[in-house]
């Protein structure tokens, strides 16, 4: 049999002309694009198609009107008489969640579980005549409508005598570790974080051993950390990432609890080496845990904290703390449901739909631009011709579009753009724009899974719409892309969505 070089040759192509070209199999359909790597696995990608989850914040800091404990409260003062774990789902449900993270154990140590390993739990209470479990009915009541969990538990202990001592502590950490994984199957995400008094003794944690064993009993599971290394903190408690929002870091880069690196956190970095997609954590009220004295942000705002966070390539986690009767106060389930209410009035029209698509070029069958338009915003794409010119994993200038003509020669009116990548091969887009009838209305760097646009002048007319990408590690994969109008929306010049 002859080479390939030699067919090539006695055919009159040359072996560069050949490496440009698409490449189709032997019926003449062409192959999906090469991934760019790093990837994510499948958890990060189901996790980051929920958009929004839940936190519960709850504990003997309830009942203390405070939000660190100190370790020294006194069992007896946690009594929600009224607890129903099902009106906490109830309300997730409501508002379109899907996962939720209950504090299994805040920083005062209180746990909220009847833990054999310390008798500061819910096992010392007044609450059920100690026999009580939160993260016991938390996990049956999520179980039963089909809603699933996850834990945080805080490395700082403010009441444990063993903090400060480092293989004593570790050890008490890591068994309560698997008492909670090996307790309360099908945990989704676990979640630790470095938050930590200035006055706290020094103490090592021993992560990287916590990580492993997390693994070993729960495999699928997600784990969040200023390091990952499934999810990392996007930087800040406001609910933002940046407007620069890449889910690939060097992890190498990330210490959990070091304040020096916020910034990278929040943006990500176009050469990392590792997919570790940011999180956006944010309370619906100004304190973590719930206060009598506070009330649920206003739609407004919870609808900014959505477009800086899901809008930015992240997802957002949302903490809803229950009130001392053990429920989630009405005024926050009824904001809860205002808010999904807006984001599908918002996004259930695509004015899009209707228009006709065209672009720069396409790789052939099955790949053409009317892909960004279906129902699939994964694994269906618009892919341009790549001319075999692109540097494995690297950010080079590029020049392609994608245009969406009304209908009819009719009109488009809208005041927000989304635009998602079919991240699924790697996230590729660094630098792109967004032209209405030749005027550009939007550009920004980063899109990912999602990037939302609320236009600086608010509604916007016209009849030819264009997505131009001027910049891509690899070739550019767009999965979605949507016009919509935010009826909510009232810019002003202190506006900065763009």
């Amino acid at each position: 049999m002859l080479s390939l070089a030699v067919l090539l040759v006695g055919v009159g192509w040359s072996v560069v002309a050949a490496a440009a070209a698409p490449f189709a199999g032997s019926e003449g359909v062409p192959t999906p694009p090469l991934p760019v790597l790093p990837l994510p696995n499948f958890s990060q990608l189901k996790w980051q198609s929920r958009e929004i989850i839940m936190f519960l914040h709850f504990g003997v800091n309830t009942f203390t009107d405070s939000e660190w404990g100190t370790g020294k409260e006194d069992p007896a003062i946690f009594n929600p008489v009224g607890l129903d774990a099902g009106q906490w789902v109830a309300a997730a449900e409501d508002a379109g969640i899907s996962l939720m993270i209950l504090t299994a154990k805040h920083h005062d140590g209180f746990c909220m579980w009847p833990s054999k390993y310390t008798e500061h739990s819910v096992g010392s209470s007044h609450w059920r005549h100690g026999k009580g479990d939160v993260v016991g009915d938390f996990v049956k009541a999520a179980a039963a409508r089909g809603v699933d969990v996850g834990l945080y538990l805080s490395p700082w202990d403010r009441h444990d005598s063993r903090y400060g001592s480092e293989l004593a502590y570790n050890g008490y950490y890591l068994a309560q570790l698997q008492e909670l994984l090996n307790n309360y199957n099908s945990v989704k995400e676990i979640w630790f974080d470095g938050a930590k008094g200035s006055n706290a003794p020094n103490m090592t944690y021993y992560f990287t051993d916590w990580f492993a064993m997390v693994k070993e009993l729960q495999s699928s599971i997600n784990i969040f950390s200023d390091a990952g290394p499934d999810v990392r903190w996007v930087g800040n408690e406001n609910g933002f990432a940046g407007t620069t929002s890449w889910s690939i870091i060097n992890r190498t880069s990330l210490s959990i609890g070091n304040g020096s690196i916020v910034d990278y956190l929040n943006t990500g970095d176009p050469k990392g080496t590792d997919y570790l997609p940011p999180e956006c954590d944010v309370s619906i009220r100004t304190g973590w845990f719930w206060h009598k004295s506070q009330s649920p942000k206003k739609l407004k705002k919870l609808l900014e904290i959505y477009y800086k966070s899901v809008g930015r390539n992240c997802v957002l986690l949302l903490n809803v703390p229950p009130n001392t009767t053990g429920l989630i106060s009405e005024t926050d389930v009824l904001r809860l449901k205002e808010l999904r209410n807006a984001i599908d009035t918002i996004f259930s029209m695509n004015y899009a739909k209707g228009c006709s698509v065209i672009a720069s070029s396409e790789k052939g069958s099955g790949f053409g631009p009317e892909n960004v338009l279906d129902n699939d915003h994964l694994w269906t794409y618009w892919v341009p011709r790549d001319n075999g010119y692109y540097n494995g994993g690297s950010l080079n200038e590029v020049d392609h579009w994608i245009e969406f003509r009304g209908s009819g020669g009719g009109g488009l009116k809208f005041n927000v753009v989304r635009i998602q990548e079919a991240v699924g091969l790697g996230q590729r887009i660094g630098r792109y724009e967004v032209y209405l009838d030749g005027k550009c209305v939007a550009k920004g760097t980063t899109i990912g899974y999602k990037r939302l646009h609320r236009i600086k002048g608010g509604v916007v007319n016209g009849s030819v719409v264009r997505l131009r990408i001027t910049k891509s590690r690899g070739v550019p994969l767009i999965s979605s892309f949507g016009l919509h109008f935010d009826p909510f929306w009232e810019p002003s010049s202190e506006d900065d969505y763009e």
